[in-house]
């Protein structure tokens, strides 16, 4: 199954269940309509003695409870899926961070918005500093700039006098290749991640929360190659081509090198993986690919060449780079026909 989408041990483990909730062998009798960030956040951290602790516990829950909205996907395509209501911190209504966490914990689904809310919500209870960081997230197949805005949320939090990113939203799992079904699946690398790392496919509007002090601009950023989430899990150190834009003519080779850690499969191909069929087969029309073992990889470009050119690790999509085809001029044409 292809993934498109996008520790330290738990104090103790907080399952959910119809009517209850439990961690280790306790169950709190407590209707599931009932629960609130307060009460959730007790009986999550009640027990933890660091704010280590504390946040993981938080976290790991959110990520094995809440799954992933598809209807708000399917409903809005071309939205950013926030969450809109104006904050208002008035006694008669609750601050927004809690009520979008209460509808999350009520509905047990929730895009960004609720992911990065209710984790706050229950930090806040917690007695854990942390924050809702707005920016841009690599997630679309459009790499069109005019669609460079923000689109995701995920959160920062305080642990031990430093700030660390992480984003429940891509660690609780995946959209399926064919953008139909929300798969469970924790991916630590989204978890306390280096900031070095995050930035790959986080983009803060506020260049603060990039906790690097030499950030990318927006353009360095833009002009990268897509990073799928399988990049992190691969273990790529380093990789070539820099620029996500590769101006080439037919005719010309592109060489490609890719720095892994272990030995792994990588291969450059005119498609991304085809994803195997309800019967277990491949399509017919899997397409042709230039393999090197060695992590060195060269593409040929022709002049039916596609627009996109995609670099594989063991059957995962890595890296997306555009091909611009140049066309040669009437001087060249004239002189390569004499």
């Amino acid at each position: 199954m292809k993934k498109v989408f996008y520790i330290p041990t738990l104090c103790f483990f907080l399952l959910s269940g119809p009517g209850f909730l439990a961690y280790g062998q306790k169950k709190i009798s407590e209707p599931a309509n009932s629960i609130t960030p307060a009460l959730l956040a007790r009986e999550l951290t009640g027990k933890c003695t660091t704010d280590l602790q504390k946040v993981t516990a938080i976290f790991r829950w959110i990520t094995d409870n809440i799954s992933y909205n598809m209807q708000a996907i399917t409903r809005n395509k071309n939205s950013a899926l926030f969450f809109d209501e104006p904050d208002d911190t008035s006694k008669a209504l609750k601050p927004l961070d809690e009520r979008v966490a209460e509808t999350v914990l009520r509905r047990r689904v929730a895009v960004c918005d609720g992911y990065s809310r209710l984790f706050k919500s229950l930090c806040d209870y917690a007695g854990i500093r942390s924050e809702v960081v707005t920016g841009y997230a690599r997630v679309s197949w459009n790499n069109s700039r005019s669609k460079f805005r923000s689109n995701h949320k995920w959160n920062a939090v305080f642990i031990d006098s430093s700030w660390y990113l992480l984003d429940a939203t891509w660690a609780s799992g995946f959209v399926t290749y064919r953008g139909d079904e929300f798969v469970h699946e924790y991916d630590s690398k989204y978890f306390l991640s280096p900031p070095e790392q995050f930035i790959r496919d986080h983009y803060p509007e506020d260049l603060v929360w990039t906790l690097l002090k030499k950030p990318p601009t927006l353009s360095e950023f833009y002009q990268a190659p897509f990073h799928y989430t399988a990049f992190i899990r691969s273990g790529i150190t380093s990789y070539l081509p820099a620029k996500g834009i590769i101006e080439a003519a037919a005719g010309d080779s592109i060489h490609f090198e890719v720095k892994v850690r272990g030995d792994k499969n990588i291969y450059v191909s005119a498609a991304p993986p085809v994803e195997p069929d309800d019967n277990g087969d491949n399509d017919d029309d899997e397409p042709e690919i230039n393999y090197e073992k060695n992590a060195v990889c060269t593409y040929t470009v022709t002049g039916n060449s596609p627009e996109w050119l995609y670099v594989i690790c063991n059957g995962e999509t890595i890296l997306r780079y555009k091909l611009n085809i140049k066309k040669p001029d009437n001087r060249t044409a004239m002189l390569s026909s004499k």
